[in-house]
C-alpha cells in the first residue's frame, strides 16, 4: 500500500520540491512530479537544471524523447506515465494512479492548506498510512 506524506505549510512549494526530487532521486533511483499546470513544469524544469548548486537533476517532461533514460519526469496531466516508485504532488486534486507508487509525497503550500485537508481526509477514508511533516521553518 502506497506511504504518503503531507509536507505543510510550505512558502515555496517548488523548491521543496526540488529538494525531496533529490532526495527521492538518492533512495529510489526514479521520481515523477505532477504539476497543476505547463506554468509550474516550466519553472521546475527550470529550477532542476540548477538544483543542487554544484549539479543538476536529470529530469525531462514526460513524452520526451529522452524518458526512458531520465530517472525524474515532470508533467501536469492527470494520467499514469511509465514506472516509478516515488510521486511527488504539487497538484491540489489527488492523482487518481497514486495508488501505483510506494510512496506519495504531497506537497501542500500556506495558500493550498483546504485542498490539502480535502485530499487528507480522501487518502485516510481509503486506509493510506499518513505522515505530515510541518515545513512552516524551513520551507
Amino acid at each position: 500500500m502506497t506511504s504518503i506524506d503531507f509536507y505543510t505549510h510550505i512558502t515555496d512549494p517548488l523548491a521543496v520540491a526540488g529538494r525531496l526530487v533529490a532526495k527521492a532521486l538518492a533512495r529510489h533511483g526514479n521520481v515523477r512530479v505532477l504539476t497543476p499546470d505547463s506554468a509550474t513544469t516550466d519553472a521546475l524544469d527550470r529550477l532542476l537544471w540548477v538544483q543542487p548548486a554544484t549539479g543538476f537533476l536529470p529530469h525531462c517532461r514526460v513524452g520526451s524523447p529522452l524518458a526512458s533514460q531520465t530517472p525524474v519526469w515532470i508533467d501536469h496531466a492527470m494520467e499514469h506515465q511509465g514506472p516509478a516508485l516515488v510521486l511527488i504532488n504539487l497538484h491540489e486534486l489527488p492523482p487518481p494512479f497514486f495508488a501505483r507508487f510506494e510512496r506519495l509525497a504531497e506537497i501542500v503550500s500556506v495558500d493550498g492548506a483546504a485542498a490539502a485537508r480535502e485530499r487528507f481526509r480522501f487518502y485516510r477514508e481509503r486506509g493510506y498510512e499518513l505522515r505530515t511533516h510541518n515545513l512552516s521553518e524551513s520551507g
